[in-house]
């Protein structure tokens, strides 16, 4: 089994979900967090059973992720 971590967003019109680790832009999305999860899980068993492991980006493997929020100053 491959273990990932995955990023879930809550968005108005519904939720978004992307993996870290992996080469290339891999996203799933749906109306609930479980949705978006499995839609998510089932993109990336379509991502490695198309690219191969070579498209797993995970050297050193992700080990922890956070969110952060900032601010940043803009002109105009």
């Amino acid at each position: 089994m491959f273990i990932c971590k995955i990023v879930v967003e809550k968005h108005a019109d519904g939720y978004v979900a992307y993996p870290l680790g992996f080469k290339g832009a891999l996203a799933g999305q749906g109306d609930s967090y479980d949705d978006a999860l499995a839609d998510v899980k089932s993109a990336i068993k379509f991502h490695i059973e198309t690219f191969g492991k070579e498209a797993l980006d995970m050297e050193p493997p992700v080990m922890e992720a956070f969110i952060a929020e900032t601010g940043v100053e803009m002109e105009g």
